[in-house]
């Protein structure tokens, strides 16, 4: 073994900006080269259009899986400005496809991230093959780039039918082990997102097999409540009442809080919980405070029912979580993240909160609905003598 100093000082540092630093790096803005990471690339691209829609910019969302392996977004709003920064508007869709934009992403509860917000910049990057069509003021404008870098002008293609804006990708397989998109994976997602934005009109075509064409069309108008009778009915579960929804705002978190939840005759606990429509699998204060909510208000409503003595110890968020199907949502002014990978909210005040929200609304609907608050509660309870 030699014993030779190893020599480490600022000549040995490798400094890497914009496009050489995602290219190099690419799982440190997508998470990775795997499927997780190939979507991301779409999410980028639905974000701002989702972002113009709900904006009141544009009424509906298309995304097309393409023969030739590409993946197209398409929407209706009013077209994108494809120059460059601009001072009231914000970065034209050029800036924002070639250069890393501080601030140019969606900030605030009204925002949309469908995956890790990495933006338009890193989606162009990573692809082999980017084409921009925007149909403004009756003039149909287009522009391609290649891994990042624009390698045609923007020119003129003839007059524009309507509105709006389609860009095309194709993933880089120099990046990705894989550059086939899941059509189930990204209608998850989609759904997910229409459940958790009201009104929201998104669809996905694929169109990769001429002899087999599917597409989905996600529209819920029922916000979070119909996020849980879909988790239900996908499961074929047998439930136990109607859905307790609520909506509530609270300026001690700066932000909204959307709950909707249901018990089902038995099985594991199925909660989803999002912040600023993020999913956020590694959990957090919003759903901390869920389960603080819960508890309180079914072991309040078992003890005064005399389901439990004052001798026997309070029902546990395991037992209570047992059948249960629910999904918590908040939209905050300023989120904050944690982890690698931004999956967990941190904001201190969601959890009273959430918990506060849950324990009023819950502990209402018991007292109002007393026989079916006896077999949700009157389950849970059974079940924990048995332990």
């Amino acid at each position: 073994m030699s014993e030779e100093p190893i020599s480490y000082d600022a000549d040995a540092i490798e400094v890497l900006e914009g496009k050489e630093a995602v290219r190099k790096r690419p799982g440190m803005y997508i998470g990775s080269t795997g499927e997780r990471g190939l979507h991301q690339l779409v999410f980028a691209v639905v974000d701002r259009a989702v972002n113009d829609g709900l904006a009141g910019r544009a009424c509906s969302v298309g995304v097309t899986l393409t023969p030739d392996g590409g993946v197209c977004v398409a929407d209706d709003g009013p077209g994108g400005r494809v120059g460059g920064a601009g001072a009231a508007g914000g970065p034209g869709l050029e800036a924002l496809l070639t250069r890393m934009e501080p601030g140019a992403g969606p900030v605030g509860r009204d925002d949309v991230r469908t995956g890790f917000g990495v933006g338009l910049f890193v989606a162009n990057a990573l692809s082999r093959r980017l084409t921009v069509e925007v149909r403004r003021e009756g003039v149909r404008r287009v522009q391609e780039f290649a891994r990042g870098v624009a390698v045609t002008a923007r020119t003129e293609a003839g007059p524009a039918d309507g509105s709006g804006t389609s860009i095309t990708l194709w993933p880089d397989a120099e990046i990705f082990e894989e550059v086939h998109f899941s059509f189930d994976g990204l209608a998850d997602r989609f759904r997910e997102l229409a459940f958790l934005k009201r009104g929201l009109d998104i669809s996905l075509a694929d169109r990769r097999r001429e002899d087999e064409p599917r597409s989905v069309r996600l529209r819920f108008p029922g916000g979070a409540r119909d996020f849980v009778v879909d988790l239900d009915e996908q499961a074929g579960a047998a439930v136990q009442g109607d859905v307790l929804g609520f909506e509530r705002e609270d300026p001690r978190m700066a932000g909204t809080l959307e709950v909707a939840l249901r018990w089902r005759g038995s099985g594991e606990e199925r909660l989803r919980s999002f912040a600023n429509s993020r999913p956020t699998p590694g959990s957090g204060t919003h759903e901390s405070g869920f389960r603080d909510g819960l508890a309180a208000a079914v072991n309040a409503y078992a003890r005064e029912q005399r389901l439990l003595t004052e001798a026997d110890p309070g029902l546990d968020a395991e037992r209570i979580g047992e059948g249960l199907t629910a999904v918590v949502s908040v939209k905050l002014d300023d989120p904050w993240f944690e982890g690698p990978i931004r999956d967990r909210l941190g904001n201190d005040p969601v959890r009273a909160c959430v918990e506060e929200a849950v324990r009023e609304h819950l502990g209402k609907w018991l007292a109002e609905h007393p026989e079916q608050a006896a077999a949700v509660v009157g389950r849970i309870v059974r079940g924990a003598r048995r332990d």
